[in-house]
């Protein structure tokens, strides 16, 4: 796909393209030559051979200046017809195809701004296009058939389409990209049995033959190429309504009845989104569908989202789903709909006006849903997946030189950028940044945008020059690391901080507001940072009890803040933010010893926000026996009852490390929740108190279990099960998703260990291989090689030895050799 955008505008043949390294090609906005206008079609599928029969009347007018052909994007097409409408009358024309563009000659000069119209037949074969795709998108066929010949049993029949970034040209001929914006017709003629959903409304449905229906929907407004989409399929739709506009919800039949609980905040959210942009839901009507085998998480298609099938479970199921799940996805494709669909990034160079407004939403509504806490904790998950790869330090968030566009779907887009828009939102003030986003929005209605054009609006509502906020946060790589320091001037009655930023190149201009706790009072003093070391003076009549920092706790930096263990304690009980409390209970951790450490992390597990309460439960060093003494009275109350399933499950973890006889009961009456990860976590709390207990209570969940019990019924068949349980193992490793798989490998690892079966150590090892191999890029390959290592120690006094130390070896090179 690189190559194409190394094509010349007057060459369709692949030129010879000179060797380029690493991100220095400069990705520019891609030129208009021609304008999509509409784009109609209407398509059949061909359920065995995996291809859609495609005919297009699409309209385009010159743009800026006459034109005599029009180059269309077209992947791995045959093309059948080409022509020119003209009223009731077509002209055949002459076009050239290399199987990735297409070259139309429209036998005259088109004056800029003069409509013309194109007839395409064609037939797409996304199945047998060879389609790379990337790290947050698997997958860049554009269409896909879900077990089309039914040959899966239980697995129902697709169809569905992800067009994002450019693979809706694998299905029909357009100008895949961002800047093109067109209104849509789809007709699709399907097996009468099934459920079509695509952009806009449902303006017909007609008989088509035995068995088979069109149905067209019709997509008034302009959107972008990428944004069109089919499913078809066996749907069950639950309806809702917001302003008069339809909201539904399309699942398969056995989920129906949790339809709204998944999606049932969808008319509130729009409510709320609608309100605080000052731009109302500009599309018809919204719809969100829920696919099998989806190749990234969720796709915010204009009117019609798309979500994988993590959003559709049973009633047990739902109960373990926390906000950062489904919920937050909701939320997520949902913005898009003003970020992304209403206005687009001009170029994926851009694709910060997407998605990191999209993320930026997830706290925004958190905080609306479940408080101040619960935005915070999901503001703290973003910036702390973008701090993670150090890799991503090196990334301006607008970047003109990449490999791939795909490379652009990472967490400095995503998280870094979320993250950034939460900063300037405090900086301006919730009022008028809001306001200055309506002024984006409006003025680029139907439009694209880029981060300029953000600034202008910023600055004209806000009346503040901000090219200094963009220059640093936009178009600059990296953040800022700093040093905390603080001296009392008892003579001076003065305290002074002193802040280092040591981070390499300029200083970063940083406006924070640092709190002053004294004598029972609190002082807010607004500054600036602006130099590699900043000192500031803050008069105070005596020693104060704490000096905080960045008191909104927005800021994108790493810190070393030098606070005595007094001081996080002080903060922990008084200063009102998410973040103090969790910095408290991360400073106590790092001093567990300590009695004051101890107090603080005790008091952790009472916190009232839920994810606190989990993250002090994770840092408890239980071998500590006063630790041990004052935590566990706490953790067997959380475990019966605590509100959150996700508090009970980790408190029962942590008491079964205790392995302790006197919890066997609680563990027992865990065991019978209706919570999957609360029953998994009582399993596995048991496994060292009772293995027998445990192998026999893990047979009888065989019939139902999801999830947290999944792994945990591993983990005991992994350190008590026989070789016959080895088959459902591998079954639930083969069926769980990469996170399922990843937490299900001690499991997995150790029952491999005891087995003496030649075909099944090498089916165990190869997953384990598949499994690095496919995930290196996240730095799992390290860990899963020394996962393999100790099953090779397993095996050295075995039968099979000799044969599982070969296997390792070749697996072990093929996870070093990989990329």
């Amino acid at each position: 796909m690189r190559t194409l955008l190394l094509l010349t505008l007057g060459l369709l043949t692949a030129a010879p393209v000179l060797a380029q390294q690493p991100n220095t090609l400069y990705r520019a906005t891609q030129r208009k030559v021609n304008d999509l206008v509409h784009t109609k079609l209407d398509v059949r599928f061909d359920y065995a051979k995996r291809y859609l029969y495609g005919k297009e009347w699409v309209t385009l007018k010159p743009h800026g200046y006459p034109t005599d052909s029009l180059r269309l994007d077209a992947k791995g097409m045959d093309i059948k017809a080409i022509a020119l409408v003209q009223g009731n009358a077509s002209q055949p024309l002459k076009y050239d195809y290399n199987q990735q563009q297409l070259l139309v000659h429209l036998g005259r000069i088109v004056p800029a701004g003069e409509a013309y119209t194109i007839y395409i037949e064609y037939t797409a074969k996304p199945d047998e296009l060879k389609a790379k795709g990337s790290a947050a998108i698997t997958g860049a066929k554009g269409l896909y058939f879900i077990n089309p010949d039914s040959a899966v049993a239980g697995k129902p029949v697709q169809i569905w389409t992800q067009g994002e970034s450019e693979a809706n040209s694998a299905w029909f001929p357009t100008i895949d990209k961002p800047n093109q914006k067109t209104t849509s017709e789809i007709s699709l003629t399907v097996p009468s049995k099934y459920v079509t959903l695509s952009n806009g409304k449902l303006v017909g449905q007609a008989a088509a033959g035995p068995g088979l229906r069109t149905d067209t929907w019709k997509m008034d407004e302009p959107h972008a190429p990428y944004l069109v989409m089919m499913a078809i399929g066996d749907f069950r739709i639950t309806k809702d309504t917001w302003r008069g506009k339809e909201v539904a919800y399309y699942l398969e039949p056995r989920y129906t009845a949790q339809a709204r609980q998944v999606f049932g905040k969808t008319p509130r959210m729009l409510e709320f989104f609608s309100e605080r942009l000052g731009v109302a839901f500009p599309w018809n009507k919204y719809s969100q569908v829920v696919a099998r085998d989806y190749v990234s998480g969720a796709m915010e298609n204009t009117t019609a989202s798309l979500f994988g099938e993590q959003a559709q479970g049973t009633a047990r199921e739902l109960l373990d789903w926390e906000y950062a799940g489904v919920e937050r996805e909701i939320a997520h494709e949902l913005f898009h709909h003003w970020f992304g669909d209403y206005v687009t990034a001009e170029s994926w160079s851009n694709l910060t006006m997407n998605e990191s407004f999209a993320n930026f939403c997830e706290v925004v509504w958190a905080e609306h849903e479940y408080g101040p806490d619960a935005g915070a904790a999901q503001a703290e998950r973003s910036q702390s997946t973008y701090l993670r790869t150090p890799a991503n330090y090196t990334k301006p968030l607008v970047r003109f030189h990449y490999d791939d566009k795909e490379d652009m779907f990472d967490a400095v887009t995503y998280q870094k950028g979320g993250t950034i828009l939460n900063m300037l939102r405090h900086y301006l003030g919730e009022d008028v940044f809001f306001k200055g986003l309506q002024r984006y929005l409006t003025q680029n209605a139907f439009g694209t945008g880029e981060p300029h054009q953000l600034r202008l609006a910023l600055e004209e509502v806000s009346g503040q020059d901000l090219n200094w906020f963009f220059n640093q946060w936009y178009y600059r790589a990296g953040h800022p690391t700093v040093t905390l320091d603080y001296q009392w001037d008892a003579t001076r009655k003065q305290q002074a901080v002193i802040v280092h930023q040591t981070q390499a190149g300029e200083p970063f201009i940083l406006p924070l507001t640092v709190d002053v706790y004294a004598g029972g009072r609190t002082q807010h003093y607004p500054v600036t940072l602006r130099r590699a070391v900043d000192t500031l003076y803050f008069p105070s009549a005596t020693r104060p009890d704490l000096v905080n920092v960045d008191a909104e706790k927005v800021l994108l930096w790493q810190k070393q803040d030098n606070k005595s263990l007094a001081e996080f304690a002080y903060q922990f009980r008084h200063a009102p933010r998410y973040l103090d409390r969790r910095e408290a209970l991360a400073a106590a951790k790092a001093q567990i010893a300590n009695p004051l450490a101890q107090k603080i992390l005790v008091a952790g597990l009472l916190d009232k926000s839920p994810a606190l309460r989990s993250l002090a439960i994770d840092q408890l060093d239980l071998q500590n026996s006063a630790l041990r003494k004052a935590a566990a009275p706490v953790l067997a109350k959380l475990a019966t009852n605590d509100s959150v399933v996700q508090v009970q499950a980790a408190a029962l973890l942590a008491l079964g490390t205790l392995k302790e006889k006197r919890y066997a009961k609680l563990f027992g009456k865990a065991l019978e929740s209706k919570s999957y990860r609360v029953q998994g976590a009582a399993l596995q709390a048991m496994l060292p108190l009772d293995p027998k207990q445990a192998l026999a209570r893990a047979t009888a969940f065989e019939a139902d279990n999801k999830g947290a019990l999944t792994v945990a019924l591993v983990e005991v068949y992994g350190q008590a099960g026989g070789p016959a349980k080895w088959p459902l193992v591998m079954a639930k490793f083969d069926a769980a998703d990469a996170n399922g798989r990843f937490n299900m490998l001690s499991g997995f690892a150790a029952l491999l260990g005891r087995l003496d079966d030649p075909t099944a150590l090498r089916q165990g090892i190869t997953r384990i291989k598949d499994l690095a191999v496919r995930y290196k890029p996240y730095g799992v390959d390290a860990r899963l090689i020394a996962l393999l290592r100790e099953l090779q120690q397993h095996q050295a006094t075995r039968p099979n030895a000799a044969e599982t130390t070969t296997l390792v070896e070749q697996a072990v090179a093929e996870i070093q050799a990989a990329k």
